[in-house]
């Protein structure tokens, strides 16, 4: 059952069309992604759906709930922990979570209990009275995480929860989230980590330019547009032109960008003995990757 669906949605901000008639329904305990470069509509989309900014047109359900009518409804059963570090610098870790609680009317004795289970969870127990700017980059995103939390939400808004985070950090961010699935808690992950789409999400929809390109899940979207192993060349100028005419003589999917091909859907290594005889120190196969989904379907080169 879709705890999310948006039908024909769109939203404009004068002449620049940020989310271009989007049809999404998101699955009640899933981890959806969403994936797109800089300006492909990811975060503008998330904030119509929750209820931050007014679509222009089309329609948004929540929990079987209208957006245009029930925003206050589904704010209260949200969880959202924003690409910005939005924390009050004025107070200390646990006031922050504190006052915060308050805006979902939790009782003053239930909201500490939930803020000392939020923060043992994501191991910043040690921090509650220091204050905001006593905490490093990584402790301020593992605190909008906790404090995303603190109403107990049936759906968890994401938007680029590991920037910035150190590896330890991150993966211990990783298995909270998962363990939040784990428990029925859905998932809506705004990102630009490939890797943590593909180890999170159950389906993935790749955004360009405020469209949905293609949407499903991680392995099956790897498959289908680049097969399980890539090869990569690395190609001299004079050589490019004898390769690219070789590949395209057989009828091989690729792409050609700043000196370097990549090759898909290789099924079977004699289709590139020849390749391996003439350039072998030029050429390498690799496992296939959500990343090189992402670049065959919204291309290499920066859109501004």
């Amino acid at each position: 059952m879709a705890i999310i669906k948006t039908k024909n949605l769109i939203k404009k901000f004068k002449d620049l069309v940020a989310v271009d008639n989007v049809n999404l329904e998101i699955e009640a305990g899933e981890c959806f992604g969403l994936l797109g470069p800089n300006g492909a509509g990811k975060t503008s989309l998330i904030r119509v759906i929750t209820c931050v900014s007014p679509p222009t047109a089309g329609d948004i359900w929540v929990h079987g709930k209208d957006a245009k009518t029930h925003s206050r409804q589904i704010k209260a059963i949200l969880g959202i922990a924003p690409q910005h570090e939005n924390l009050d610098p004025d107070l200390t870790v646990l006031q922050n979570l504190l006052t915060f609680a308050r805006y979902f009317d939790i009782p003053k004795a239930e909201a500490h209990r939930r803020s000392a289970e939020v923060l043992a969870l994501f191991e910043l127990q040690n921090k509650a009275n220091s204050h905001i700017e006593e905490l490093s980059g990584g402790m301020k995103r593992r605190l909008l995480l906790a404090r995303a939390l603190i109403n107990n939400p049936e759906i968890l808004v994401l938007d680029e929860p590991t920037v910035g985070l150190d590896p330890q950090a991150r993966h211990l961010v990783w298995h909270k989230l998962a363990e939040l699935k784990s428990q029925g808690v859905t998932q809506l992950l705004c990102t630009q980590n490939m890797e943590e789409a593909a180890i999170l999400c159950d389906r993935v929809a790749i955004m360009h330019q405020g469209r949905i390109l293609n949407l499903g899940a991680p392995l099956g979207l790897i498959q289908k547009y680049v097969g399980d192993e890539v090869w990569e060349i690395d190609v001299k100028t004079e050589a490019r032109d004898t390769i690219v005419m070789e590949l395209e003589s057989r009828g091989l999917d690729f792409d050609d960008f700043n000196g370097r091909i990549h090759v898909f859907h290789v099924d079977s290594d004699e289709r590139l003995k020849w390749l391996l005889v003439n350039f072998p120190d030029k050429t390498k196969r690799r496992t296939a990757t959500l990343e090189d989904v992402f670049f065959k379907l919204t291309g290499r080169s920066l859109v501004e």
